[in-house]
């Protein structure tokens, strides 16, 4: 498989994992606790969410053959999607706690922390079969 194909699929891998787990998660079961919290409205712009989405994953592809990890490619995989996750963590979760002033702040660090854990934990497992 040549770089850009691999660049390709890993983009499609995560925003497929990311966008179907980010609607499932925030927009479906636990909609009516983020409204609360100010984290979405009413109308979420999902048109914009895939694009972010998509940016995210070819930026996320390109980049994880020039970070080299131990272990095999699962291994390799799971360590830089739960290392870029907990960058993302820092970014998303803290930074949402300090501008808002959410009821139950343990509670939405805990299920954000839940949900990133599954979403990049997925798309480790994935990246790293594709680049096997």
């Amino acid at each position: 498989m040549f770089g850009l194909s691999r660049v390709l699929f890993g983009a499609l891998a995560y925003a497929g994992v990311t966008f179907t787990w980010a609607v499932l998660w925030h927009a479906v079961l636990f909609r009516r606790r983020y409204e609360a919290w100010g984290y979405i409205d009413a109308d979420p712009n999902f048109v914009l969410g895939l694009l972010s989405i998509a940016v995210q994953g070819a930026v996320l592809s390109w980049l994880y053959p020039r970070v080299h990890f131990a272990g095999g490619a699962v291994a390799r995989g799971l360590k830089f999607g739960l290392s870029v996750g907990l960058f993302y963590w820092t970014c998303h979760v803290l930074a949402f706690a300090a501008k808002q002033d959410a009821a139950n702040t343990a509670l939405f660090y805990l299920m954000e922390t839940a949900y990133l854990c599954v979403q990049f934990g997925v798309f480790g497992v994935l990246i790293g079969k594709i680049y096997a």
